[in-house]
């Protein structure tokens, strides 16, 4: 334990860049750091008792990787002041830091541990021109719009990144790449002036979001789906045309994903096979029936009954998985 503090901050100073840290829970101190590659990009994440932080000139001599740092703050607080800027302590939001450049980090020091998930971005790689990208360092940038769309992203990465196939990565850190560009560009008021591929990955992204969270709404479907965002039904399935699935099979895959969880659930027993459908968005009994058996093989009541009984549970759920459309995979 007396060694942990020491720890992290060489793994810091060496995994990600020289700076000097500092806590006052030495004696206790906790934390943990991953990494998953993503090509050019990497996403690092921390979680660690409060310090506070200074990267000097000094310390950009002894090493800088030149990179954009958009650091997603969850859990306790963060602030970071640099070229003149102080972000105030941002709790659940974004903050952007520039690698070359001095910089002071501090957390709320009476807080609990924080947890802090950072997208890596070379310089190089971002597409947007530095003095414009400057502008966002040391600001509190939003968790809403794009940003939520950003921070369930990188939190998906952080879960399942090291789960992934190596040859699935860099794909990842392309996708990783236009969302960033595309959240920093709103950010500052230039996202019509940015590729129009990158404005296409971020306005599929969005609309992935948007589904998710209506899946339980009977009249959620590609039209509400299209008008919510303000295109047409055909721009709508232009922008899914390269996804595993299309916007119907998406929305219908993952509702029956959902219910096939809830049955499941040994809470949720005294709710009949008709409720959880219809909670997920399944109107007509009939025809949600008839979708999940050709999903997962079984009528909803029987994958119930052998998903609930001990000892046929794994079974059950193998062979569901081997069965079930590979879902498509969520940005």
């Amino acid at each position: 334990m007396a060694e942990r503090f020491d720890w992290f901050t060489e793994a810091v100073s060496t995994d990600l860049l020289p700076v000097e840290i500092k806590t006052d829970r030495a004696s206790d101190f906790h934390a943990d750091i991953g990494a998953v590659e993503l090509g050019a990009l990497t996403v690092s994440t921390l979680e660690f008792s409060p310090v506070w932080s200074r990267r000097t000139p000094a310390h950009i001599r002894r090493g800088d990787p030149e990179q954009y740092q958009l650091a997603l703050i969850q859990d306790n607080a963060m602030r970071a002041c640099q070229f003149g800027r102080d972000s105030g302590l941002v709790v659940d939001g974004f903050i952007v830091s520039n690698t070359s450049a001095p910089l002071e980090c501090d957390t709320d020091r009476e807080g609990g541990p924080i947890r802090v998930i950072v997208l890596q971005i070379p310089r190089s790689e971002l597409p947007l021109l530095a003095r414009r990208a400057d502008h966002l360092v040391a600001r509190r940038l939003p968790r809403t719009g794009l940003g939520a769309v950003m921070a369930d992203f990188l939190t998906s990465l952080r879960d399942n990144g090291p789960d992934c196939r190596s040859e699935e990565l860099p794909a990842l850190g392309r996708v990783a790449l236009e969302m960033a560009t595309a959240y920093l560009a709103e950010q500052l008021g230039t996202l019509d002036c940015t590729a129009p591929e990158i404005r296409a990955r971020a306005l599929l992204e969005r609309a992935k979001v948007f589904i998710e969270r209506n899946l339980g709404d009977p009249e959620l479907t590609p039209r509400a789906v299209a008008d919510h965002h303000h295109i047409s039904l055909r721009g709508l399935y232009a922008l899914f045309g390269d996804e595993p699935e299309g916007v119907a099979a998406l929305i219908r895959t993952r509702r029956l994903e959902r219910c096939r969880a809830d049955l499941a659930r040994r809470e949720l027993c005294a709710l009949s096979v008709q409720v959880i459908a219809a909670r997920w968005g399944f109107s007509n009994a009939t025809v949600f029936g008839r979708a999940f058996r050709q999903a997962y093989g079984l009528a909803p009541g029987e994958y119930r009954r052998h998903a609930l009984s001990p000892g046929s549970a794994r079974e059950v759920e193998r062979s569901c998985t081997l069965r079930r459309p590979r879902p498509t995979v969520h940005a």
